[in-house]
C-alpha cells in the first residue's frame, strides 16, 4: 500500500485529526510533563477502536513514529513524539460496571478518577494508583501499584481481558483463553505490544476506607521508616499505604508556621471493616509523635484523589525508581540524607509496599517479575519552574545514586525516566527473553517503541 494522506486519515476516523496548521494544535500536543515539548505531525483524537486502528495503520504505512496517549502522565513523554502520529485516547473514557459479575470495563483513555467514580457507586474497586488523574491504561500495563495492592494484588493481577490493536492493524481480545501469550505480556510489559482500547477488571468490595496522611518530624524519620518496614511485613493485608518525604503544603490541618517544612509521613489506607480502622493504624501512632494528620473514614475515591492538587498539569518532571527487597540501615541512611532536601512542595519520595497478595503471584505468571520485592520506591522530582531544572534533576539523580546500591537492579517501569532504557532487561529479570518472543510475534518491526522499549 502506498502512503496515506492526512486527508485520507481524516476521512477514515470518527474523531478529529489535529495537525500543525490547526488552531487547537498546541493544546492537542501538550502532555502532563511540561519538560516535554514535541511536535507531532498529527494527533488523532480517537473515539472508538476503529479510530485507533486507523491511527496505527496511518503511522505504519507512512513509516512514522507512533505514540499512544491515555492519561498523558508518562514522565518521559511517551504519549507524544516529533513528526509522528499520536493516537490520543482521552476521548475514550467510558467505564461500564457489571455488579453481578463484579467486573468493570474501562476504555483506553479512562483515568482512575473515571474508574473509581463508576465502581464506587456499587461499593466496588480494584487496585488503582495514587493520583486519580493517572490513566488506567499506562498504570495497568506497567503493573499497577496502589493503596489496595497488598490485599488485592497489582492492577494487572486483576485484569481479566484486554482489547488490543496490534501493529498490523488487527483487533484482538487478549485473556487467559485467547492470545494468552499477549495477555501475559500486557500484564507488566508496558505499551510494547499494541494499543489497548479497553481493559476488563475484576472488582472487590471496597467502599469506605479509614486512613489519610500522618506527618512526623524528620528527626524521627529513621524510626518511622524502620518501624514501617518491620510492621508492614506481616500486617493485615487490608492495610495499605506508604511512607514518604514531603514538604508540608498549605493545608488547614498542618500548623501554619510549619507550611513548607520537610516531614516524613505515612499515608495509610485501611480497607477492612471501618470500625477496625483506628486499631489498624494504632501502630503508626506508636512509631513516633504525630505532628499533624488528616485521618478518618472516607470514600476510597476521596483518598485516591487526595493528592491530585500537588500534581497539576504543567509541572517539570524527572523521576527514578528501584525495587527493594530489604529496607536496610544503609538504605535508610541514604533516605535521611536526601529525603528532606526536596526541591519543591510537589516533589516527593514514596516507598510502596508490594508484599501480601502481590507475592502470591508467581514471578513468571505475568510480565511483572519482581514478586519477591518488598517495596517499590520512586523519587519523583516535580517542580513548577524550568529555571530550577538543573538543581532538581541533580537532587533526583544524587538521591537515586545513594539508594541504588541498597536496592534491586531493576525498577518499576511506570516510575522511570527516558534515560533508563539501559535497565530494561533488569526490570524484567528472567521474563525478558519471553517478552522479546511475544514482541516478535505481535510487533516484529517495533512500531510500538515509544515506551520502556523491549526490542524485537
Amino acid at each position: 500500500m502506498g502512503k496515506l494522506s492526512t486527508e485520507q486519515l481524516r476521512e477514515g476516523v470518527r474523531g478529529t485529526v489535529t495537525t500543525p496548521e490547526d488552531d487547537a494544535y498546541d493544546e492537542a500536543r501538550t502532555v502532563h510533563n511540561a519538560m516535554i515539548d514535541k511536535r507531532p505531525a498529527a494527533v488523532v483524537h480517537c473515539v472508538n477502536a476503529g479510530d485507533v486502528m486507523a491511527a496505527v495503520g496511518y503511522a505504519r504505512e507512512n513509516g512514522l513514529d507512533l505514540a499512544v496517549r491515555g492519561g498523558a502522565h508518562s514522565v518521559p513523554g511517551f504519549g507524544t513524539c516529533d513528526g509522528g502520529v499520536v493516537a490520543d485516547l482521552s476521548g475514550m473514557r467510558g467505564v461500564r460496571v457489571d455488579p453481578g459479575r463484579r467486573t468493570a470495563r474501562a476504555e483506553g483513555g479512562a483515568t482512575w478518577g473515571d474508574f473509581n467514580a463508576a465502581t464506587h457507586a456499587f461499593g466496588l474497586a480494584t487496585t488503582g494508583g495514587i493520583i486519580s488523574t493517572t490513566g488506567v491504561g499506562g498504570l495497568t500495563l506497567g503493573g499497577g501499584i496502589g493503596y489496595l495492592a497488598r490485599g488485592l494484588g497489582l492492577s494487572c493481577d486483576n485484569l481479566v481481558s484486554a482489547d488490543v490493536v496490534t501493529a498490523d492493524g488487527r483487533f484482538l481480545v487478549a485473556s487467559e483463553d485467547e492470545h494468552a501469550d499477549l495477555f501475559w505480556a500486557l500484564r507488566g510489559g508496558g505499551g510494547n505490544f499494541g494499543a489497548v482500547t479497553s481493559f476488563e477488571f475484576r472488582l472487590s468490595p471496597v467502599d469506605q476506607i479509614y486512613g489519610g496522611p500522618m506527618l512526623y518530624e524528620t528527626k524521627d524519620a529513621a524510626t518511622v521508616l524502620r518501624s514501617f518496614a518491620e510492621y508492614i511485613a506481616d500486617a493485615p493485608e487490608q492495610l495499605g499505604g506508604f511512607p514518604a518525604f514531603q514538604l508540608a503544603p498549605p493545608l488547614p490541618f498542618i500548623p501554619e508556621d510549619r507550611h513548607g517544612d520537610p516531614f516524613v509521613l505515612i499515608v495509610a489506607c485501611w480497607s477492612g471493616p471501618l470500625d477496625e480502622g483506628p486499631g489498624a493504624l494504632r501502630a503508626f501512632r506508636d512509631f513516633a509523635p504525630v505532628v499533624a494528620e488528616h485521618v478518618g473514614p472516607m470514600p476510597y475515591p476521596a483518598l485516591n484523589s487526595a493528592f491530585d492538587a500537588l500534581v497539576p498539569p504543567g509541572l517539570q518532571h524527572y523521576w527514578k525508581a528501584n525495587f527493594v527487597t530489604d529496607l536496610s540501615e544503609d538504605a535508610i541512611a541514604a533516605h535521611l540524607e536526601y529525603g528532606p532536601r526536596l526541591p519543591a512542595v510537589n516533589s516527593t519520595m514514596h516507598i510502596y509496599p508490594i508484599n501480601g497478595a502481590c507475592h502470591r503471584v508467581a514471578p513468571d505468571a505475568t510480565a511483572f517479575a519482581y514478586r519477591d520485592a518488598s517495596f517499590a520506591t520512586v523519587i519523583a522530582g516535580m517542580w513548577p519552574d524550568p529555571a530550577a531544572n538543573d538543581d532538581a534533576i541533580a537532587w533526583v539523580r544524587d538521591y537515586y545514586a545513594a539508594t541504588a546500591p541498597h536496592s534491586e537492579e531493576g525498577g518499576y517501569i511506570n516510575f522511570m525516566a527516558d534515560d533508563d532504557q539501559s535497565r530494561i532487561r533488569a526490570n524484567y529479570k528472567a521474563n525478558y527473553d519471553r517478552l522479546v518472543s511475544v514482541k516478535r510475534a505481535y510487533d516484529p518491526h517495533n512500531l510500538f517503541h515509544l515506551n520502556q522499549n523491549i526490542k524485537p
